[in-house]
């Protein structure tokens, strides 16, 4: 089977790449050769920039494939290109959405691929609903084979999943209070990319998935309690939690509040029975607890990656501050 990666060596899809090698797949990634991640043995790598057209075709060629996978379309100009660049040149064209496209506030748990995608809090949800309407209409009216994939919150060794990243560690480390907006106690689902890279990789070259959107995601649920404390534990420091409601944050930094309302204020439960029947051999195997110490070893071992981004850093203190001002 003869696959396009448009991209192929980021957080999620570098374990993508590397499974499907392993499976015989015949793997070009198409990409501008900038990642700080290697192109894994294996790979045919055509330079090319997906946001320069006439580059793309140069890289192309004659080349057809049996699977394009976009991991890097965000708008419906994106998907635009796609539609130009690859109608009759693949049997299968995959778009990675993303479940925060789910309506928000949720009216039902679990998630399941039926739940409505409306999102008025976060434009970057609202570009993949478009992104994922334009191809909807291709398929339906011109027979386009695109399949839609939609992850949650999946991450690799060098992801932490609060807000704020290593500054967070930092502080935990440096005993200073951290923030966990709402109560704490709202469900979140973090998904290992080696977990994800089982179900994605078992969907392509699929005729049955063909105008079909499946979600891919673990079955652990955790509060942000809960995931805070994970944090902190691998980072050998304690979680001192402040709670500070999403519409504050919001207030304080309009695009941090954005991703929380549109999307982790919000409990992500996921019903994951269409991809367990799809592809029977996925099943999430790695827990967070095992998972977040992958990822504080990565960056204990380079004290490079541990950047602290100051003025976030002081403006947590300051939506601390105002916080414990206001409470007895």
């Amino acid at each position: 089977m003869k696959v396009l990666f448009i991209g192929g060596t980021g957080i999620i899809s570098s374990a993508c790449s590397e499974l499907a090698l392993a499976q015989g797949l015949e793997l070009y990634l198409l990409n501008r050769g900038e990642s700080s991640r290697p192109v894994p043995d294996g790979a045919k790598v055509l330079r090319g920039d997906i946001r320069d057209p006439g580059s793309v075709r140069q890289a192309l060629g004659n080349l057809a494939f049996d699977v394009v996978v976009n991991w890097v379309a965000f708008t419906p100009a994106h998907i635009e290109t796609d539609l130009e660049l690859f109608a009759g040149r693949t049997k299968q064209y995959v778009f990675i959405s993303s479940a925060s496209a789910y309506q928000k506030p949720l009216g039902h748990l679990p998630i399941t691929e039926s739940t409505p995608l409306h999102n008025p809090f976060w434009q970057y949800s609202r570009d993949k609903i478009a992104c994922e309407d334009r191809l909807t209409r291709a398929y339906r009216e011109d027979g386009f084979p695109v399949t839609i994939v939609r992850p949650s919150h999946t991450y690799d060794r060098t992801l932490l999943p609060v807000d704020g990243g290593w500054t967070v560690v930092d502080r935990m480390r440096r005993g200073r209070p951290v923030i966990v907006h709402g109560d704490g106690t709202s469900l979140w689902t973090l998904t290992h990319h080696r977990d994800f890279a089982v179900g994605f990789v078992g969907l392509l070259g699929r005729p049955a998935v063909i105008g079909e959107a499946v979600q891919i995601t673990g079955d652990e649920w955790l509060t942000w309690n809960q995931i805070f404390e994970l944090v902190a534990g691998a980072a050998g420091a304690q979680a001192q939690i402040v709670h500070v409601p999403s519409e504050v944050i919001a207030a304080f930094a309009p695009d941090w509040g954005a991703g929380l309302l549109g999307d982790k204020a919000h409990s992500a439960v996921f019903d994951n029975t269409k991809i367990k029947r799809l592809v029977p051999e996925f099943n999430a195997t790695i827990p967070y607890a095992r998972g977040v110490q992958e990822v504080l070893a990565w960056y204990d071992a380079d004290p490079a990656r541990q950047v602290v981004d100051g003025e976030l850093d002081g403006l947590m203190d300051r939506i601390i501050g105002q916080i414990q001002a206001v409470r007895p």
